[in-house]
C-alpha cells in the first residue's frame, strides 16, 4: 500500500529511496556552490575576520547565477534537452 503523499504506484521504500538521493544530490549541489564561490570570491590571503563588500557582492551574485544556471539545466533536462523560454 503506497503512504498518504507518495504517488501512486510508488511504495514506501522507493519513496524513501528517492528522498535519500535527492537530499545526496542537494548536499553535494550545495558543496559545490560554497567551494566555487568561495574560490571565486574570498581573497586566499585573509585580511579580515568578516568577508568585506566586495566579497559579499561577489558571493552574492555568483549564488544568483549558479542557481540560474542550474534552473535552466533543471529545466532543458525536464523537457528533454530542449532549452527553457
Amino acid at each position: 500500500m503506497a503512504a498518504p503523499n507518495t504517488p501512486a504506484g510508488i511504495d514506501k521504500e522507493q519513496a524513501f529511496g528517492m528522498a535519500e538521493t535527492e537530499m545526496e544530490y542537494r548536499v553535494e549541489l550545495f558543496n559545490r556552490l560554497a567551494q566555487t564561490c568561495f574560490n571565486k570570491c574570498v581573497d586566499k590571503r585573509y585580511k579580515e575576520a568578516e568577508l568585506n563588500m566586495g566579497e559579499n557582492s561577489c558571493i552574492d551574485r555568483c549564488v544568483s547565477k549558479y542557481w540560474q544556471v542550474n534552473s535552466m539545466i533543471g529545466q532543458m533536462l525536464s523537457a528533454g534537452g530542449q532549452p527553457p523560454m
